[in-house]
C-alpha cells in the first residue's frame, strides 16, 4: 500500500474520552440445555479517536458485540454505553446520528437508486427539504470519492468497491462521531482494497471519527489498526497495538498473527501504519 502523507491517523491520547464502554457483558443464547453462551464477563474500552480492530475465530462474537453497541441487541448481563449513554437508549434517539454502520457486502436497498440510498436516513428525519438532502447526499458522495453521475445508478450497477463507498457515504449522512465497519475490505481485489483503506484513513483523520472495526485481513488491519483488541474465551483476552498484540501467546494468535499471511503484513513498511499513542 503506498504512503499517504495527506491522510495520516490521528494520534490518541491516553487519556481521550471513552466513546465505547462495555462492563462485564455476559451474552447468552437459548435457555437450560441448550444455552450457548457467546460472552462471559467481556470488557472492553474504546477511546475518542482510535481505529479498534476487533478480531476473533468464528463464533467468538464479534458481530453480536457490534449489535449491542448499536443497541440492537442486549447483554444478558452486564452493559454496554455509547458516547455516555446506555447503547439501548440509540434507537430511541437516531441511532444513525450517533453511529455509523457499514456492513460486510454493503446492504444497499436494492429498489433505491445511490442518492436515495445515502439521503435515506435524513428523509426519514422528515425535518429538511429535499433539495437540503440531495445537497448533503452528494457532498458525501463525493467524500467518499463517487461522482454526481453515480447518484441515479442502481445498487445492481456498481462494482463491489462502488458498493462500499455508497454504503460507506450513507453510513456518514448524519455525521456521527463512531463508526462501525464489518469487514470493510472484503470481497475488494488487492487494488480496490487498497485505495477503500486509503479512504478510510482520509476521513478518519479529516472527521475526526472513533471507528470500531471487525475485519480477519490482515493487511487492512495493520494499514488502519491503532489498537486491537482479540476476542477469545469468550472475553477480550488482549488488547494492544497489532505488533504488542502479536507477542501475546495464544493458539489463535499464534495462527492469525504469526502465520504466513501475518508475517508477511507485519512486514510492510511502517510509514504506511498507523501512528501509535
Amino acid at each position: 500500500m503506498a504512503e499517504h502523507p495527506a491522510s495520516a491517523p490521528m494520534v490518541v491520547p491516553a487519556d481521550a474520552p471513552p466513546v465505547v464502554e462495555a462492563r462485564g457483558v455476559a451474552t447468552v443464547f437459548g435457555k437450560g440445555r441448550d444455552a450457548f453462551t457467546v460472552h462471559d464477563n467481556l470488557d472492553l474500552t474504546v477511546r475518542r479517536g482510535e481505529i479498534l480492530s476487533l478480531v476473533g475465530g468464528s463464533g467468538t462474537g464479534k458481530t453480536v458485540l457490534l449489535r449491542h453497541i448499536l443497541g440492537l441487541t442486549v447483554p444478558t448481563r452486564g452493559s454496554v454505553t455509547v458516547l455516555g449513554q446506555p447503547a439501548t437508549r440509540l434507537g430511541g434517539e437516531g441511532a444513525s446520528a450517533r453511529v455509523g454502520m457499514l456492513f460486510q457486502h454493503g446492504a444497499l436497498f436494492s429498489a433505491f437508486n445511490v442518492l436515495d440510498n445515502v439521503a435515506f436516513a435524513l428523509r426519514e428525519l422528515g425535518t429538511l427539504p429535499d433539495d437540503v438532502i440531495v445537497d448533503a447526499a452528494l457532498v458525501k458522495l463525493r467524500m467518499v470519492g463517487l461522482k454526481a453521475e453515480h447518484a441515479t445508478r442502481m445498487p445492481a450497477d456498481l462494482s463491489g468497491g462502488m458498493i462500499k463507498r455508497a454504503a460507506l457515504a450513507r453510513a456518514l449522512i448524519m455525521d456521527p462521531p463512531l463508526l462501525l465497519l464489518d469487514e470493510p475490505t472484503a470481497g475488494l481485489d488487492p487494488s480496490s482494497s487498497d485505495e477503500f483503506c486509503d479512504l478510510l484513513r482520509e476521513l478518519h483523520a479529516a472527521l475526526g471519527l472513533t471507528v470500531i472495526m471487525v475485519t480477519h485481513d490482515l493487511d487492512t488491519l495493520y494499514a488502519l489498526s491503532t489498537r486491537v483488541a482479540v476476542l477469545a474465551e469468550r472475553r477480550v483476552i488482549v488488547s494492544g497495538t497489532p505488533q504488542e498484540v502479536a507477542r501475546f501467546e495464544h493458539p489463535f494468535i499464534d495462527h492469525f498473527f504469526l502465520g504466513e499471511r501475518g508475517r508477511r503484513a507485519m512486514a510492510q513498511p511502517a510509514a504506511e501504519r498507523p501512528k501509535e499513542a
